[in-house]
């Protein structure tokens, strides 16, 4: 989100140029804890873009509404988010204009903090029928911390604005505070701005810092009138097999508006965030972020959101220390050839499953993290072409994820598993019978057994 932001009177701004810098002093938005606050992001459209902001579902686009605003003009989407900051921002208070347009059966529009994934953040929810909440998000699963009666009316705005301090969340409307809340749900995340069944106009986002671990603007802001910072790729490439939780911060962001096609040479991606592909759900069919030609090697590489359907494999591939924050449809595909290697890295909010094998041959994966997915491995069950299928999964720590790996017993396929680590009841390994191309193949059983589900109850550690 490369570039220099710009800062409008009606935020309560004021900027003083020295040199090429810019100071800016931030006036209290209401909390007590930030008389000292830092500007660090701030969005008001005037230029007209959207850069460095990632969007999932809706129809988004700038247009005149007394100042220049982003406005959602699809009622019927189910869930559209515009997302903005960075993954590792921990404690500050984001705050927003909002004016709801319309709403549909069930719906509301909200302000988002510490979105962790598409589906996993703290909401402050303007509700049709005169209520405000202030929830914690994860997937279908949403928690009140705190509502306040409020009249909520379509063509008028509201200034929102929620803070997040270690795990005190508190939610303002129009200045006034209604709800102060302890949850540990979630630690650290970017901000967003979602409509659900409903239309709405957004303005004036900001992002202020206030005590605990700030945030730090590591990844640019909106607005840019500079490309992205172009850090070279490091001269040692990261460890493949970090501690749990040790996720990278991208050293930049690369906006993809087409499918990158990586030649049999490869490409070092040095650690930037790439997104920009798709909407960021589930829907087939979706193009890929990366298309790797046979023997190409991916490396040092961050999908964010939305990433489409992530990387294809054509052949024989290599990824290696490639992260996935936010799966889509799948992190990766592997369509052909028969040796497949995934070393280092991890992948978040994968509702169905990580990685998708397609073609013959073995697939590797190790050193890898993988949290909230359905399943990291799937062998293709009812693809056109019927191959037999390996995994072998070393050093591998899940938390909930609900299996590592489904397999055809059928066509003799054979999962292998060592050094695994999960967390809560995650299923090992699931057995099905594969079918042909349109049909639904059928779970048949999961386990060990020597033969496709091939593992000892030494080799996973539960916890």
């Amino acid at each position: 989100m490369g570039g220099s932001p710009t800062f409008r009177r009606r935020l309560r701004t004021s900027a003083l140029a020295v040199g090429s810098a810019v100071v800016v002093t931030v006036a209290s938005i209401g909390f007590t804890n930030l008389a000292n606050a830092a500007t660090v992001f701030d969005a008001n459209f005037d230029n007209g873009s959207t850069s460095g902001w990632s969007k999932s579902g809706g129809t988004w686009s700038v247009v005149s509404d007394g100042s220049s605003v982003l406005r959602q003009t699809n009622a019927g989407s189910e869930n559209a988010r515009q997302f903005a900051g960075d993954t590792g921002w921990t404690n500050y208070t984001v705050q927003a204009r909002v004016k709801p347009i319309s709403f549909g059966s069930g719906g509301h529009v909200g302000l988002l903090a510490r979105a962790s994934g598409s589906t996993k953040f703290y909401r402050l929810a303007l509700v049709p029928g005169n209520q405000v909440q202030l929830q914690s998000v994860s997937g279908s699963s949403v928690t009140v911390l705190g509502s306040t009666t409020q009249s909520v009316a379509t063509g008028s705005w509201y200034t929102l604005a929620i803070e997040v301090s270690g795990s005190t969340i508190r939610g303002r409307v129009n200045g006034t505070q209604f709800a102060s809340a302890s949850n540990s749900d979630i630690s650290a995340g970017r901000i967003g701005l979602q409509t659900v069944y409903a239309s709405a106009s957004f303005d004036d986002v900001s992002v202020n810092t206030g005590g605990g671990t700030n945030p730090t603007p590591t990844t640019p802001g909106p607005n840019p009138t500079t490309p992205p910072p172009t850090t070279p790729p490091p001269t040692t490439p990261p460890p493949t097999n970090p501690p749990p939780g040790a996720w990278p911060s991208p050293t930049g962001q690369v906006k993809v508006d087409d499918t990158i096609q990586v030649p049999s040479s490869g490409l070092d991606g040095g650690l930037k965030r790439y997104y920009g592909i798709g909407d960021g759900g589930q829907g087939e069919s979706q193009d890929p972020m990366f298309v790797l030609a046979p023997g190409a090697t991916l490396r040092n590489v961050i999908l964010g959101a939305p990433a489409g359907d992530g990387v294809h494999c054509e052949g024989n591939c290599t990824l290696i220390n490639v992260w996935w924050e936010d799966v889509g449809e799948d992190a990766a595909t592997f369509r052909g050839g028969s040796t497949y290697l995934v070393d280092g890295g991890g992948a978040r909010s994968a509702s169905d499953k990580v990685f998708q094998h397609n073609g013959g041959g073995t697939l590797t994966i190790r050193n890898f993290q993988v949290e909230n997915a359905g399943k990291l491995y799937r062998a293709c069950g009812n693809c056109s072409t019927s191959y037999q299928r390996h995994v072998v999964m070393q050093n591998i720590t899940a938390r909930s994820t609900k299996a590592l790996a489904g397999i055809n017993t059928n066509w003799g396929d054979t999962a292998r598993f060592s050094n695994i680590t999960v967390y809560g009841s995650t299923v090992i390994c699931e057995k099905y019978r594969g079918v042909p191309k349109g049909s639904e193949p059928t779970k048949i059983g999961e386990g060990a057994d020597g033969v496709n589900c091939i593992y000892n109850e030494s080799d996973i550690t539960r916890r």
